[in-house]
């Protein structure tokens, strides 16, 4: 008997147990909720960035024009100096006493030709009056013009032994910022030495590549800017950004385009122009240029974290009017700030997911939550957003 009313008790568990695993079977699966937002349509400025460096708007580098000893250096090394100051003395005796030579020979010269014209003056009537031959005026009227001429050239030298008194005073051709000096006082110079460099950085250029395609793009408002006489207020602005992340305080201007492509790189050079009233910049510095280099009208945008990328394809979650998710393949454009440019998959008025992606897939039905789109736009990248561990190389970003 009791047998019995075990294995009945155990027919009762068991099906107690099977009930229970029918009814949590058959319970209906929670729908989640999700963020969604409408995509963005507005105007567009799209951004370029290219990386170069600073030069010298003119560049000097100071030889010195004759040979001999460096006597002095009249300049501290990265001193503000002007156009015409002295910044180097060599010796000058060696050229001293070839001026005082020149002198002698040209004084000597210059004598001898006196002599001459006053023969020839007492000749001239004597061979009109046929008191002396033809053979001795020619030879008094040759003598006179040679010694003429040897004077004149006597004129030259004394000219030239001038020009090496003044080349032993070596000054700067331009205002600019010294470089610190390679020759030292004591050094035998040539004019293949280099005494310095002297750069004038008020204002600076900063020269940067861009590839063909872009100067392609770019080469209609490039020929514009070089045919006008001044800067036209439509210009883009240049803004620099330095080697510590920050931009410059002052903005720039486009100056001028190269000549050529350079073949190896497939790239031209674009110079840019920056006022440095403050001497701040230097040449040979990190220089990126960021700027506005087109608008597109009525463009297509979604928050950067509603973009899901797999293998190089990009998709966004789309929520349609029955609260179900479509997965839609799109094309993708760059990154302005925290959006993403949409080229293709979306329309204007879709609903897109921005928060809870990871809980839905195709097909599913979601509770949406609406946030307004200005709530998920955020302002274009600027100069502020770069960062700001740079590399030295080129290229738009």
């Amino acid at each position: 008997m009791r047998e019995v009313i075990a294995s009945v008790a155990i027919v009762f568990a068991l099906a107690a147990a099977s009930g229970c695993r029918r009814t949590a079977s058959v319970a209906p699966p929670s729908v989640p909720e999700v963020v969604v937002t409408d995509v963005i349509k507005r105007d567009v400025p799209i951004f370029s960035d290219w990386v170069g460096t600073t030069e010298g708007f003119v560049n000097a580098e100071i030889h010195p024009k004759i040979t001999g000893y460096l006597l002095k250096q009249s300049y501290k090394d990265g001193d503000h100096v002007r156009s015409g100051q002295l910044l180097f003395q060599i010796d000058d005796r060696e050229y001293r006493a070839a001026l005082d030579q020149a002198l002698g020979d040209l004084a000597q010269k210059e004598a001898d030709y006196k002599k001459n014209q006053q023969d020839l003056a007492r000749y001239a009537p004597l061979y009109q009056q046929q008191v002396i031959s033809r053979q001795d005026y020619d030879h008094v009227n040759q003598s006179t013009r040679s010694s003429a001429a040897a004077a004149q050239s006597a004129q030259a030298a004394v000219e030239s032994a001038k020009l090496n008194m003044q080349w032993t005073q070596v000054t700067s051709p331009i205002e600019g910022v010294a470089a610190i000096a390679t020759a030292q006082v004591g050094d035998l110079v040539t004019p293949t030495s280099l005494l310095t460099t002297v750069s004038r950085v008020d204002p600076i250029k900063v020269t940067f590549p861009i590839s063909e395609r872009e100067y392609l793009h770019f080469a209609d408002r490039i020929r514009r800017h070089q045919e006008q006489t001044s800067p036209s207020p439509n210009e883009p602005v240049l803004t620099l950004i330095l080697a510590d992340g920050q931009p410059y305080k002052y903005p720039g201007r486009f100056y001028v385009a190269n000549r050529q492509i350079n073949e190896q790189t497939g790239t031209i050079t674009i110079q840019g122009v920056f006022p440095n009233p403050d001497d701040i910049l230097r040449p040979g510095m990190y220089a990126k240029i960021h700027v506005a280099t087109d608008l597109r009208k009525d463009t297509l945008l979604v928050p950067q974290g509603a973009v899901l990328e797999t293998q190089g394809q990009y998709q966004v979650a789309v929520v349609g009017a029955d609260n179900k998710v479509s997965m839609r393949m799109v094309k993708t454009g760059k990154q302005v700030g925290d959006l993403r440019i949409i080229e293709e998959g979306l329309a204007s008025g879709d609903r897109i997911i921005t928060e809870g992606l990871q809980k839905v897939s195709d097909g599913m039905e979601v509770i949406p939550r609406l946030v307004p789109a200005e709530a998920a736009t955020a302002a274009p990248a600027s100069a502020s957003d770069l960062p700001a561990s740079p590399a030295r190389h080129g290229g738009q970003s």
